[in-house]
């Protein structure tokens, strides 16, 4: 975002909250060295001019000389200093005044005095410090030049220069001298509070569009911010992940042919709003367009949502309702089942039973316990907390998850599994309790089904479709192609000990984290889990 990297010059020291912007101080430093300029040449013409006015230099035409040429000369020198800018803004903005004051009080001394009207010329010197200098600076410059008003009068007076002294003249002058500088150091009071709010609201609103910026970066929802022309001001991160961009395209039509005419379509029909667009190996996209109205122009912002993850949140919505259903029905269920489990127990410990009647007893406990065991599975799927996602180093992660998992199941842990991490630094932004709840039903699946005794499950990490992606390969036959679509369905199963939840209760908590979990075939046609996660390091950008 722009940002005004202006300087601010406090040119009075005594005064150090007064501040001018640079540029403008040099150029009000050039005005008033045009200004000298022009009266030091003349003053010269008009000493020289045949027809130039009695009054210059009556009194002491040496002085008058000397005293217009030094004018002249420190004038242009001060011109190669300010051009060059060899000497700071406050040393030469304090030397003009100076030099500027104590010159027309010579000037004037030698033309008559106050009488000659010279003395009316530092009202002007006054007023430029007021405006080049600023603060009580300019009250100093106006004592300054009163005193000098009278003490010229003084000198006169005493040495009987003029016919009579003009004392009054003098104090009115002084006043007035006086009067403009405290003119002029009210609007530098005032200059300081604007430019102080004026500051304040630059802040204020620079930490706005720094806020602004980054919570359009970091919104789910992909935004496109294009003019009429369909050149593209602003693409958000979700966005060029959606588009699998890496950086910000010129024009519609970089993205996609379609979506630019979709966009003039819009542009005469406003009620062709909605858009959706397909790109090669992308998930399918429905744009809004949506009219931004400034000041100056129009903007237009497109929002880009994924069908599928809309379609997914519609999916959970109702799973979420059917989730609390079968949770109070599983309830309902387990005080029964309790009986039915307690009673076939009892009847199993009749002495009188044949071995056909003990068969039929270990059926109701069998089954009871599957039974119990789907319950406990809704239960827990009904029970399933929010999502606490951090960022987690995968390979410290995951050797320390397979340390503990093969403890717990007496496993050896160099034969059962083997981890394989492409790039050591991986990172991850997932719940770490959701991420183990995953990997324990992955990896006893494939204890269970992935024919250990052939060689070591293995959990391989890398990176892919540019996110970090955990895949548990086993030894396994893979399951049946008419099986695959159905295989994170709640209940499907095909094994007969199983309760077809596991799965189902995986995915949804890798959705829950931003994650996704599919089946796959390896290259050598082994069985295949891939879980793609967030990546923490984009995710914290």
């Amino acid at each position: 975002m722009p940002e005004n990297n202006q300087s601010i010059i406090h040119p009075c020291p005594l005064s150090k909250g007064y501040g001018i912007p640079e540029q403008q101080a040099w150029l009000l430093l050039k005005v008033y060295l045009v200004y000298r300029l022009f009266l030091a040449g003349f003053f010269i013409a008009l000493f020289y001019a045949p027809v130039a006015p009695s009054v210059l230099g009556s009194l002491n035409t040496q002085l008058y000389h000397s005293a217009s040429l030094l004018y002249l000369l420190l004038t242009l020198i001060s011109g190669f200093l300010l051009r060059s800018r060899f000497a700071t803004y406050s040393l030469q903005a304090q030397f003009l005044l100076f030099s500027d004051i104590i010159l027309l009080t010579l000037i004037m001394h030698a033309s008559g005095g106050l009488k000659s009207g010279i003395g009316i010329l530092m009202a002007v010197s006054v007023a430029s410090g007021g405006v080049t200098i600023g603060g009580r600076c300019a009250m100093f410059f106006a004592a300054m030049a009163s005193l000098l008003v009278l003490a010229e009068e003084i000198y006169a007076d005493f040495t009987d220069s003029f016919a009579a002294a003009s004392y009054p003249y003098a104090g009115m002058l002084g006043a007035a001298f006086l009067t403009i500088a405290l003119l002029s150091y009210v609007l530098a009071k005032r200059s300081e509070s604007l430019l102080e709010l004026a500051a304040r609201h630059e802040r204020t609103i620079a930490n706005l569009e720094e806020l602004n910026h980054y919570i359009i970066q970091h919104l789910e929802t992909g935004i496109l911010i294009t003019n009429r022309k369909q050149i593209v001001q602003l693409a958000n991160t979700a966005a060029l992940k959606m588009l699998n961009l890496e950086k910000s395209p010129l024009h519609l039509r970089d993205i996609s042919a379609r979506l630019s005419e979709d966009f003039g379509d819009w542009l005469y029909d406003q009620e062709l709003d909605q858009a959706e667009l397909t790109l090669p190996d992308q998930a399918e996209i429905r744009v809004r367009f949506i009219l931004l109205p400034t000041r100056s122009r129009a903007f237009y912002m497109l929002v880009l949502e994924d069908i599928a993850l809309y379609n997914q949140h519609v999916q959970q919505s109702k799973l979420a309702s059917l989730g609390r259903l079968t949770a109070s029905i599983a309830h309902e269920i387990r005080n029964p089942l309790g009986a039915i489990s307690h009673a076939g127990q009892l009847l199993s410990e009749n002495p009188d039973f044949t071995p056909q009647d003990r068969r039929l007893t270990q059926i109701i406990q069998t089954h009871s316990k599957r039974v119990n065991k789907i319950i406990e599975d809704i239960l827990q799927l009904s029970r399933r907390s929010a999502s606490r996602r951090e960022k987690i180093q995968l390979k410290p992660w995951l050797t320390h998850y397979l340390e503990t998992f093969t403890l717990e199941h007496q496993l050896a842990e160099q034969k059962t599994f083997r981890l394989h991490i492409d790039q050591d630094r991986l990172t991850a932004f997932i719940d770490p309790g959701h991420l183990k709840q995953i990997l324990d039903n992955l990896c006893r699946n494939a204890l269970l089904y992935g024919h250990p005794e052939h060689g070591p499950i293995t959990l391989h990490v890398y990176i892919a479709q540019n996110s970090p992606c955990i895949e548990v390969i086993d030894n396994g036959p893979g399951i049946a192609p008419e099986h695959q679509s159905r295989l994170f369905e709640p209940f499907f199963t095909t094994s007969s000990k199983g309760t077809g939840l596991g799965l189902f209760i995986c995915k949804e908590l890798a959705e829950l984290n931003h994650a996704k979990l599919g089946y796959h075939l390896s290259q050598n046609q082994r069985s295949s889990f891939r879980l793609y996660l967030s990546d923490a390091d984009k995710s914290f950008r």
